[in-house]
């Protein structure tokens, strides 16, 4: 045979092709998730963020509290939560643009040296308005108790190791809150910074004694009224380790402010 003669074959089958191209527009659409991934929150602040994959964790425990119980299953979709809390000079920001209202002590969060501590002297409506500035929203209470405990049960955000003056910001220990991401021994499963002692955080939902009892498995967002709203994590002067577990709630006045509450925001594409 010639080379004249030769006819010249397609290098690939019909259906190979079909299958490169398929593969292609895969890798391309990953691609796209991948980035949306990366950045799919607002450039409104300079907060890193944090995803937290889809899936169950243990929520609550089994002990004598009784809106702390029973230990349950809860599944959450995936979600972005801030690394740290939100600082005075980030909040400061969305007072000076008027997304925010200055809280109850203005000293406080306009001293420089204290720029990169926890924002605090904040109420629940404050904490609110600075996420919404931001276009991100408060954690549910299961959002932050998942983010804090991980998917393992541990009693604290680094284990099931007692606290100590490594660990977390507690116990009145220097006096004071401290900069956010201070103590990097202490964070959680997810690498998240303070989510035990420096300041209490508001979350979104609603208190009730024995929500756990009747929440839904999915994604839940706590009771759909109520006149106190929940706490997590604990403070500064949180004299004893009981309340820096992940599993400890705490209720308050939304309209309450003080030195030792303040905040960290999420974000999801729902």
């Amino acid at each position: 045979m010639t080379l004249g003669k030769l006819k010249l074959r397609p290098f690939l089958h019909r259906g190979s092709l079909i299958l490169i191209i398929n593969m292609m527009l895969f890798f391309e659409a990953s691609c796209a998730m991948s980035n949306q991934l990366e950045e799919p929150f607002p450039t409104k602040t300079d907060m890193e963020m944090v995803l937290i994959p889809a899936g169950d964790f243990l929520m609550g425990v089994d002990g004598k509290d009784f809106d702390q119980r029973p230990l349950h299953e809860v599944y959450l979709d995936a979600f972005w939560i801030d690394l740290t809390e939100v600082t005075n000079a980030q909040y400061l920001d969305c007072v000076d643009d008027g997304g925010c209202k200055p809280p109850g002590e203005a000293q406080y969060y306009r001293d420089r040296s204290l720029h990169d501590h926890p924002m605090a002297y904040v109420t629940w409506f404050d904490a609110r308005d600075y996420c919404q500035w931001a276009g991100k929203r408060l954690p549910s209470e299961a959002e932050w108790e998942k983010a804090a405990r991980g998917t393992d049960g541990r009693i604290f955000p680094w284990g099931d190791t007692p606290a100590n003056e490594q660990l977390a910001n507690y116990n009145d220990n220097v006096h004071k809150s401290t900069p956010v991401g201070s103590y990097a021994a202490g964070a959680s499963p997810y690498g998240l910074q303070d989510m035990a002692g420096n300041v209490w955080e508001w979350v979104n939902d609603w208190y009730s004694i024995d929500y756990y009892r009747t929440s839904v498995r999915e994604n839940p967002q706590g009771p759909e009224k109520g006149d106190r709203k929940v706490l997590r994590g604990g403070s500064w002067f949180s004299l004893v380790d009981i309340v820096l577990k992940t599993h400890i709630r705490k209720k308050r006045s939304p309209e309450i402010r003080d030195y030792g509450t303040g905040f960290r925001c999420a974000f999801s594409a729902d």
